[in-house]
């Protein structure tokens, strides 16, 4: 296929899908008003769902499928960094040289560290209630790890944080997710439909149904990729050198 072609193909497809667009706006809501059909009907099925949280309503529930497409994103990403990043025959390891931590760093980062840490599990076992929920929880409990990367050294950092663990955590989080979601297909449902578990009561950490399964596996499944995602570019930085090259100090 030569250029003239492809952008022909270019131009067709985006006035195809500029059309669609446009169609879709001149069908849009007024704008300024206090009620949209969406958001009042996902509003009704949350709560009748027993979801405080709508949000985590609307991404464990009612379109849950589509978290899980997202969810596969990030595996995908994770997977071909590990694949793009890994150490080659012409790479060697050098163990970096730890650097002296000025005070108040190593003291404010070391007394964060476990607040940041529970304040993401907390993100995250209580995603159906207020908000947040497993994307965020996950990010923040997993960055909180590697503030031991800037009030201690890397070594530190390595202690914490065994990569075969985390990468294991990752394909069982997701595996959790689509084990729940088929769970539904054997129980005679729909796949991912919230139908599996009783809805519980209303605002408390065993309501939503399936709503926490679904949160809880996302916040394991971000949590493990995004200290995954560091590590590999902080080996590439920090650790992995070219074989021959002159070696030299790293923190």
């Amino acid at each position: 296929m030569n250029p003239r072609v492809r952008l022909w193909l270019v131009l067709v497809g985006g006035a195809g899908l500029a059309a669609l667009f446009a169609a879709a706006c001149l069908d849009l809501p007024r704008f300024g008003g206090d009620r949209h059909p969406y958001g009042d009907r996902a509003v009704h099925t949350s709560l009748a769902r027993h979801t405080a949280n709508t949000v985590s309503s609307v991404n464990f529930d009612q379109r849950a499928f589509d978290t899980l497409g997202e969810m596969t994103i990030l595996f995908a990403a994770v997977l071909g960094c590990v694949v793009l990043l890994r150490q080659t025959r012409d790479e060697r390891r050098e163990r970096p040289c730890p650097e002296e931590v000025a005070r108040p760093v190593r003291r404010y980062a070391l007394l964060v560290l476990p607040v940041a840490l529970l304040t993401g599990l907390y993100i995250v076992a209580h995603g159906q209630l207020s908000p947040g929920g497993g994307f965020q929880g996950g990010v923040v409990a997993a960055t909180s790890l590697h503030l031991l990367y800037l009030g201690a050294d890397y070594r530190a950092l390595e202690r914490v944080r065994p990569i075969g663990l985390f990468e294991a955590g990752d394909a069982i989080a997701a595996s959790a997710y689509l084990v729940t979601g088929l769970a539904g297909l054997i129980g005679g449902t729909a796949f991912l439909a919230n139908t599996l578990l009783p809805y519980g009561t209303f605002n408390t950490l065993s309501s939503g149904g399936t709503v926490p399964l679904l949160n809880a596996a996302i916040g394991m499944e971000v949590a493990c990729a995004v200290v995954v995602l560091l590590a590999r570019f902080l080996d590439q930085a920090v650790e992995i050198e070219p074989s021959g090259a002159e070696s030299h100090e790293k923190r």
